[in-house]
């Protein structure tokens, strides 16, 4: 599995820079964090200007943008979808792996997310 990122050169324009997979483990895992925080405080923010308890807001949005948050770190279904593929009919396991592990570090950056979520609010896990 490859990793292209768009980078802005010195000259103003834009090239493609492959990234290794350890920076793209850690990318993931991060991305799920900012995506479940970012999104829970500033919904919260948005429950509080409606009326409707802050705190409680929070934690349920919190429950809410899992999946998504996940979802948007490993870059969309339809590449991960491919890649099982790849890795399970052409015989690429190295790659079956990869998709795995970035998968794996996106569902602990959103454990982490809920975590802090849940500290900050106090709910309990039912």
């Amino acid at each position: 599995m490859m990793v292209i990122r768009f980078v802005l050169g010195r000259q103003g324009g834009f090239s493609m820079k492959e990234i290794g997979f350890f920076p793209s483990f850690i990318e993931s895992y991060f991305i799920a964090l900012g995506v479940l925080l970012g999104g829970s405080l500033i919904g919260g923010l948005a429950a509080f200007l409606t009326g409707q308890p802050l705190l409680t807001a929070v934690y349920r949005l919190s429950t809410l943008l899992r999946i998504w948050a996940i979802v948007a770190a490993i870059g969309g279904t339809f590449d991960a979808v491919y890649s099982f593929e790849k890795g399970l009919f052409d015989g690429a396991t190295i790659d079956l792996v990869k998709q795995f592990l970035l998968i794996l570090s996106a569902l602990g950056g959103a454990q982490t997310g809920a975590l802090i979520i849940n500290w900050l609010t106090q709910e309990y896990l039912s």
